[in-house]
């Protein structure tokens, strides 16, 4: 089972990409983690994109697809992948569906969270976090039991990330709306796109993926 997630940051898409993970082992493929560990490893591929992004300038469509064909030949890619992070192009998709047929793979879905954008900056907004357990927690939707006290550690100290604010956010959503606009007709026509609500609670939007994956996920979990 091949997917590709599609939704803004703060929609809820690596909860389910690990979800998905654990699972039904479903490897989860991010193309910043395998430029990093191409890079890292020394590839040929690796080697070039050190050299491009050394100059500042945007790694090529050919070596991304490069660095993707040769990691869903890795052994935890056998029941399927979770594509994030690309493409991001209709040339880049259309790059994709290509290596994906010499490799005689193909996308099974591609499923877009729709979000509301106004619902979604309070989301993003109202995060914080406990500095010293990390537990995650929000000035609306989950509150410490008693404020200003950890659920978790008893901690007093919390934080919140720099970019969590609504003018961050607002430039986040525009990229990604104008980034995914144009695929999604490209995947409509391909069909294999399927849209459904991301600001539904996380059990929600998890059995909604689950139905849409059906047969093929029980068996890529045995």
């Amino acid at each position: 089972m091949n997917l590709i997630l599609f939704g803004p940051p703060g929609a809820g898409k690596g909860t389910q990409a690990d979800f998905l993970n654990k699972k039904y082992g479903f490897a989860k493929l991010s193309t910043g983690d395998m430029l990093r560990a191409a890079v890292a490893a020394g590839s040929p591929l690796g080697l070039q994109a050190k050299e491009i992004m050394a100059k500042g300038q945007l790694v090529s469509d050919d070596i991304m697809i490069g660095l993707i064909r040769a990691r869903i030949q890795e052994p935890d890619c056998t029941k399927g992948f979770i594509l994030d992070g690309f493409p991001r192009t209709v040339a880049q998709a259309e790059a994709l569906d290509q290596m994906l047929m010499a490799e005689k793979k193909r996308l099974d879905h591609v499923i877009e969270l729709q979000v509301n954008d106004s619902e979604l900056t309070q989301r993003i907004c109202g995060r914080f976090s406990c500095k010293k357990c990390t537990a995650g927690y929000h000035d609306t939707f989950k509150r410490p039991l008693k404020d200003g006290v950890c659920d978790e550690c008893g901690s007093t100290e919390f934080s919140r990330r720099e970019d969590d604010n609504a003018s961050t956010v607002a430039k986040r959503l525009d990229a990604y709306h104008a980034q995914t606009a144009p695929l999604l007709p490209y995947y409509d026509k391909e069909n294999v796109l399927i849209s459904i609500d991301g600001m539904a609670d996380i059990e929600i939007v998890t059995r909604q993926i689950e139905e849409i994956i059906g047969g093929a996920g029980k068996l890529a979990a045995n």
